[in-house]
């Protein structure tokens, strides 16, 4: 299965020659983003440079990653024109669509150097099933 990434705004995403940088018609950018699968699992690599890690959200939906934020762009002249513009600010997100075959609920995430890493072990088979009567369940006697 190919792992796909999908925008939430059902419109394009449209890059400008002239600043180089993706934005949707909402005002949204999608940051750059490497996904691959090493020995010990799936990795989420995602370019966030200039962003502080309590700027982001991470949210899983079943096989889907959401990952988004807000970049701000707080070293600009007040009165500037700009020559060229590159870089995207504003909010952000990305969808990630993962494979099966992935435990997102056992993630580990990482900010490090502009860069936040994802790395998703791969789901455990259960091998065991609990026999008739052995349910576990809180009570609430005292």
């Amino acid at each position: 299965m190919a792992v796909t990434k999908v925008s939430s705004t059902l419109s394009f995403i449209a890059r400008n020659p002239s600043t180089g940088g993706q934005e949707t018609a909402t005002g949204r950018w999608t940051p750059n983003t490497d996904l691959y699968v090493t020995d010990a699992g799936l990795v989420i690599k995602v370019e966030l440079a200039g962003m502080k890690s309590d700027s982001l959200e991470i949210s899983v939906e079943g096989q889907r990653l959401r990952i988004n934020g807000e970049r701000q762009d707080g070293c600009r002249a007040a009165n500037c024109n700009f020559l060229i513009m590159e870089i995207s600010y504003g909010p952000f997100e990305a969808l990630l669509d993962l494979p099966p075959g992935y435990d997102l609920a056992t993630a580990k995430a990482i900010y490090v150097n502009g860069f936040l890493r994802i790395d998703v072990p791969p789901a455990q088979a259960s091998n065991h099933k609990p026999s008739k009567g052995s349910h576990s369940q809180k009570s609430d006697r005292a």
